[in-house]
């Protein structure tokens, strides 16, 4: 395995920071070593995603505030390096795709079966837990699954993404032909559609102000794509939909007007889930009688849990298609300006990859 920077003491890593809003620096850390069940990963591939770009811009996730510097990146993929006391699932030299969310495993939503809902969960790349942005990184070694001949670096780190678009379609109980609507087509909307398509959704409509997105949106996986700036979206889906409305909304863009919209076209019992992150206005507004006279079901998306296996299948028997989603490729040393064409929406990005190191 290679990185950009050989010539790294060996002791030492390089990463890169946030200290600021719109403030990243690289910096040589001590690089880390594995404890019982864990192991040293060499970092590949590194998505930027669209809640790294809201620390990056605001500093803050509702109240998660990034302080004191932080390593970014949870969306990733890694070699094996390095196998701690007790590891014997791994082997040296593999490649793996990771879980970012290290939950306690004690609680009662871990013991329930919802990890995802741990409330002493160390997420990677969120206030205070370091994340993937470096050349090297520990993990616990039942967060890492191999991945399948044939899958690259870049697949492996997609797999974050699509395991939270998953684990988003699971919580509406999408059935075979269902019609749906998706607010945002951003990277996690695209996703959503292709599951939800991929699960027997029987139309898919879409809504996305930037206009190379909804051309993207239509060429990979939308019936029918629309833009709030020019058109009123409600009433596009109600006449998509001959007046009746979509059996499920989802809400992938986390602005203020989304779940409004998208409760509004509805059908009556419809469900609303919500996905989308707001950027820096921590609140969600809904008209009451809306909600109440349609009887509609609102769902939160929390991450995810247990999606990875399905994930990978999907990928390996080409349910979805997640190189196309991935745009842009640049080396650690350009996290910054990664950030800014990932913020600024710029030069038809989608996912904006960080390529950290490579097999030799």
């Amino acid at each position: 395995m290679t990185t950009a920077t050989s010539t790294t003491p060996a002791n030492l890593m390089q990463t890169m920071q946030l200290h600021a809003v719109r403030d990243i620096r690289p910096a040589l850390v001590p690089r880390p070593t594995p404890g019982p069940g864990e192991v040293l990963l060499q970092v590949a591939s590194v998505g930027v995603c669209g809640s790294d770009v809201h620390y990056y811009l605001h500093g803050r996730i509702g109240d998660q505030i990034a302080v004191d510097p932080i390593i970014m990146g949870h969306e990733f993929s890694t070699y094996v390096v390095e196998l701690g006391k007790g590891v014997d699932s791994l082997t040296v030299g593999q490649l793996v795709a990771v879980e970012p969310a290290i939950n306690c495993g004690h609680c009662e939503p871990c013991l329930t079966g919802h990890p995802n809902l741990c409330p002493n969960v160390r997420f990677c790349g969120t206030p205070q837990i370091n994340g993937a942005m470096a050349e090297y990184i520990v993990m616990p070694a039942h967060n890492c699954f191999p991945l399948p001949d044939g899958f690259s670096p870049v697949d492996g780190a997609m797999l974050e993404p699509l395991g939270v678009a998953i684990h988003t379609v699971d919580l509406a109980h999408l059935k075979i032909g269902q019609t749906i609507a998706v607010l945002g087509a951003g990277p996690i909307g695209l996703l959503i559609a292709a599951v939800a398509k991929a699960a027997g959704a029987g139309q898919i409509l879409m809504t996305e102000p930037l206009a190379y997105r909804r051309q993207f949106a239509s060429d990979y996986i939308a019936d029918e794509v629309f833009d709030p700036t020019s058109e009123d979206v409600v009433a596009a889906v109600l006449r998509a939909t001959h007046g009746r409305g979509v059996d499920v909304a989802f809400e992938a863009a986390g602005e203020q007007l989304t779940p409004q919209q998208g409760a509004d076209m509805l059908r009556p019992g419809g469900k609303l889930v919500l996905c989308g992150i707001p950027a820096n206005e921590d609140r969600l507004t809904l008209t009451a009688s809306v909600i109440r006279r349609k009887a509609i079901t609102i769902i939160p998306v929390r991450r995810m849990k247990h999606t990875y296996p399905r994930a990978i299948r999907m990928v390996q028997t080409g349910m979805v298609d997640l190189a196309a989603i991935a745009t842009h490729f640049m080396p650690l040393a350009d996290v910054p300006h990664a950030f800014e064409i990932a913020s600024s929406y710029d030069d038809g990005v989608l996912r904006a990859i960080i390529q950290v190191s490579e097999q030799d």
